[in-house]
């Protein structure tokens, strides 16, 4: 199958934001994708970049809600699994980043929040974020097997080994990555490595553009699930990137062949204790 990843630069209109985004999602489908996934925050501005900005709450929605009914109705009108990110608030209040799977009929198949928030310099996400309570859900799509890892979550190998356990073929991750946050090259090299590790495709998604204190990346990139990068995004411009990717080789990778078989489970909950 083909997925696209929609990377770029959210305007000041949060109804222009949406609109667009619908935009990349007829373009996926026209170029024959079959499943599209947006950045981090895709559709305005990276408020955790301040420590306190009182003009966020403005953009908490719930699911369902505006946004992943707009999306909804447009996977279903292009037959397009698609991969959200936005700002979430429940019933009692609390507000999360997550991520709606929505499948090609439009139907909403689930929610994942991000579970591990980030507190540093220009990533103030405690001050917005209630960690996620969902686990790490892996969801049956028409394309196949997907999980999500919000940003902050693939940094963690433990999230990233239950995605595969759970039976992840594709692994989808939102992000927002800035230039010069981490070393050259690094988080590419992390992704990477989970692909290979656990035996499935991964594709990240990164916002672009300056804002207040962060210039984003962009780069977006996907992974195969024997560690080579497959296709990447240019720097520091819109682009919608396409690449094609045959889950059934997931059952190829050494992960599937050796590294899994390998495994000894009754061992590592008294390690990590």
């Amino acid at each position: 199958m083909d997925i696209a990843l929609a990377q770029f630069q959210p305007g000041p209109d949060h109804d222009a934001n949406r609109k667009r985004a619908v935009e990349f999602m007829e373009r996926a489908a026209e170029q024959g994708a079959q499943l599209i996934a947006f950045a981090e925050l895709a559709l305005h501005r990276f408020f955790p970049q301040h420590p306190r900005d009182e003009d966020a709450a403005c953009f908490a929605e719930p699911i369902p809600g505006p946004t992943t009914e707009l999306l909804s109705e447009a996977a279903r009108r292009l037959s397009l699994v698609t991969v959200g990110n936005l700002y979430e608030r429940d019933q009692s209040g609390k507000c999360f980043d997550s991520s709606p799977v929505i499948d090609a009929d439009g139907s909403l198949l689930g929610v994942t929040r991000m579970v591990h928030i980030a507190e540093m310099k220009d990533f103030h996400e405690q001050a917005y974020y209630h960690p996620g309570d969902r686990g790490a859900p892996v969801y049956q799509t028409r394309v196949g097997r997907l999980g999500v890892a919000i940003c902050y979550d693939r940094h963690y190998p433990e999230y990233m080994r239950a995605l595969g356990v759970r039976g992840a073929k594709l692994v989808v991750i939102p992000q927002a990555g800035a230039v010069g946050e981490w070393p050259e090259g690094l988080y590419e090299a992390e992704v990477r490595t989970a692909a290979f590790q656990n035996g499935y495709f991964a594709a990240l998604c990164n916002r672009v553009g300056r804002e207040d204190r962060l210039t984003f990346a962009g780069e977006s990139f996907v992974v195969g699930p024997n560690g080579t990068v497959l296709a990447k995004a240019a720097r520091g411009q819109d682009e919608l990137l396409l690449a094609e990717c045959d889950l059934n080789l997931c059952a190829e990778s050494p992960a599937r062949r050796m590294f899994w078989r390998d495994r000894r489970p009754e061992l590592y909950g008294s390690w990590l204790a």
